[in-house]
């Protein structure tokens, strides 16, 4: 086998210069699907995209208008009797304020000892740029892959992938695979690289509260009319004890607890208090007693505030009691929790605290149901081999408090599992300013993606070929 990966691994030592160039433009875009303003730029980035990938050698490359931004599909069909390989990402970046404190423009890629500097860096542009270029290796010394491959690239990942789950529910058939694989998570260190075999579900909601109509003077009527703020600030205490844990009626009556084993494994892989606090920035944790800092963010559920508005917010001071406040919630769920239910019940608990004197509207924004992969897949076992060989390390198994939705929905639709196959870091600050790419894990990325497809097409996993089924697509 090392004999027919040999060819594909030269290419890509030989073409690191180009590669990274190539990655820099595609960082360029400033491809923020949260903004309006950045609408042609999702569409000029999804067009470079899929010319990319027709450049490279992949086939019925199509870039697909939806009701938001648009997905870009390509796909190489030419061996019907070998697993079909789905590899999805997303062209989609975070917005980038505070732009002020980038040490470096945040569309204007820049390189730093072994780090590349940009928003989308590690999320999640270079990660996976990483399988595409590890498809072009093959495409470009052997002529063809050792597994037949289809490409979803969506450009509304960050925003929850809304118009995703309409496409995936109208192309089933026609997206067929016997296992997806995507890379938009962390490692532990450049040496520990890791799977990620479980991930947290998500629901995203919004509170209103309102009082009076117009705004008041404060001197006039403060004491007198209930401030809206005072009033959310009143309901946001109500969500949480002295100690971290959520006080919402029946919120844990579904947590499924962790077993002694593996919460063991987790005590002996995973990041310590330390290391979370230190890659958070943070003196001190807080949160539900009973568990490390590793398990309140991945084994327990979490209920964050995400946002306050309200009020005169400018400069100097205004004595004023605002007309209405507005407060972004955000939940981490965990098996069994289903998003459904749980807006059900913060609904019915804003509506129990509420003060009569104002009126609270809850809006729901997003939903994700929690996933996990069985870590003796044989598709995991694929990919701790090609870690193994890509980055000369075996992988440990590692849980995420992150949500990717289309993890959820590629078992439910497409009845497949996903590889969660991270090549960031903890420190590549994502979703912050300075986020980065640390360069050789980019290298090894490709090098691992290169070994993956070949032990998917049925090389050795732990000595044993992979049962996998044949010929989807």
């Amino acid at each position: 086998m090392r004999q027919l990966t040999g060819q594909p691994l030269v290419y890509a030592r030989a073409n690191h210069p180009r590669f990274v160039a190539e990655l820099k433009d595609f960082i360029r875009f400033p491809s923020v699907s949260a903004q309006p303003r950045h609408r042609d730029d999702m569409k000029r980035c999804a067009a470079w995209l899929a010319r990319h990938l027709s450049e490279i050698g992949l086939e019925g490359v199509k870039v697909i208008s939806t009701a938001g931004h648009p997905i870009v599909y390509a796909e190489w069909l030419r061996s019907p009797a070998r697993p079909t390989l789905l590899i999805y990402g997303h062209y989609d970046v975070q917005p980038p304020d505070p732009v002020d404190e980038w040490r470096s423009p945040p569309f204007e890629p820049t390189l730093s000892g072994d780090d590349l500097f940009g928003r989308g860096a590690s999320d999640d542009k270079g990660q996976m740029f990483a399988h595409i270029k590890a498809i072009e290796c093959y495409l470009k010394t052997l002529g063809s892959l050792p597994v037949n491959v289809k490409c979803i690239f969506e450009g509304e990942e960050e925003i929850g992938s809304a118009n995703l789950i309409p496409f995936l529910s109208q192309n089933s058939r026609e997206l067929a695979a016997d296992v997806a694989v995507m890379s938009d998570m962390r490692m532990l260190a450049p040496d520990r690289p890791a799977l990620t075999y479980a991930m947290r579900g998500a629901l995203s909601l919004e509170i209103e509260v309102r009082g009076q109509k117009v705004d008041l003077h404060s001197g006039i009527f403060g004491g007198a009319v209930h401030n809206p703020l005072q009033a959310m600030s009143e309901i946001l205490a109500s969500l949480h004890d002295r100690s971290g844990r959520v006080t919402i009626p029946n919120f844990y009556d579904r947590v499924r607890n962790v077993s002694d084993e593996e919460r063991r494994y987790l005590a002996r892989t995973g990041p310590t208090d330390e290391e979370i606090l230190r890659d958070a920035r943070a003196a001190r944790g807080w949160g539900e007693p009973g568990f490390t800092l590793y398990e309140r963010t991945t084994t327990r559920p979490a209920l964050t505030i995400n946002g306050i508005t309200g009020g005169y917010e400018g400069p100097g001071v205004k004595a004023v009691i605002p007309v209405r406040a507005l407060a972004k919630i955000n939940f981490r769920l965990v098996a069994d929790q289903e998003p459904e239910e749980i807006d059900l019940i913060f609904r019915r608990h804003i509506e129990r605290v509420t003060p009569p004197t104002v009126r609270a509207t809850v809006r729901t924004h997003f939903k994700a149901r929690p996933a996990r992969i069985d870590h003796r897949h044989p598709a995991m076992r694929a990919a701790s081999a090609a870690y193994e060989k890509g980055f000369g390390a075996a992988p440990v198994f590692l849980r995420s408090g992150g949500t990717i939705p289309v993890v959820s929905v590629f078992k439910e639709m497409l009845r497949i599992p996903t590889v969660l196959m991270g090549f960031a870091l903890p420190d590549d600050r994502l979703h912050a300013p300075n986020e980065k790419f640390h360069l050789p894990n980019f290298y090894n990325g490709i090098a691992t993606s290169v070994w993956f497809m070949k032990e998917i097409a049925g090389g050795s996993a732990n000595d044993h070929r992979l049962p996998l089924p044949r010929g989807k697509g």
